[in-house]
């Protein structure tokens, strides 16, 4: 018998690397999506822990009232300020003083209750050596809860982050 030239077996190509399969590019963009929902979560978490936090000190301030009614005016001012400066950006806030720091208290009011109404005094509360004698500390506290209960609702829902509304 005559022998056959056979030739030797070929090995296909190895596999490379790049490009990747489909199943890798969906994961890739899956795991992307994933990432964003818990980072949006998170923030959102996060705000609403600081607004919660912010009314147990508007609280405690309610129930603690200092001697001192400038300083019962000065811990409520301060506590706005450090929500507002949370909300909004650093420089837009925490340079507002006088009439313009009300006008960025009322800007989610129609009715405009602190530069016309019993939040005037937060103006410049830090200032005056006493407190007016008009002065109704109930009405300012309830003021500051309806404040932070209209921003929390206005700046920080999920789907107002979703939508790039923050």
């Amino acid at each position: 018998m005559e022998t056959l030239p056979l030739k030797d077996i070929h090995l296909p190509e190895p596999i490379t690397w790049w490009p990747p399969a489909p199943g890798w590019w969906l994961l890739v963009v899956l795991s992307l999506l994933a990432c964003y929902a818990i980072f949006l979560v998170f923030k959102q978490f996060k705000k609403q822990n600081a607004f919660k936090t912010a009314g147990k000190m508007l609280f405690a301030i309610k129930h603690q009232q200092h001697e001192d009614p400038v300083q019962t005016l000065v811990a409520v001012s301060a506590l706005l300020r450090r929500v507002a400066i949370s909300i909004d950006a650093r420089s837009e806030v925490a340079s507002l003083s006088g009439q313009a720091w009300l006008s960025y208290l009322d800007k989610t009011f129609k009715d405009a209750p602190f530069s016309n109404g019993v939040g005037r005094c937060l103006a410049d509360a830090q200032y005056r050596p006493v407190v007016a004698e008009d002065t109704d500390f109930d009405e300012l506290f309830k003021l500051c809860e309806r404040w932070l209960k209209q921003q929390k609702a206005s700046k920080f829902s999920l789907w107002a982050n979703l939508r790039g509304k923050s």
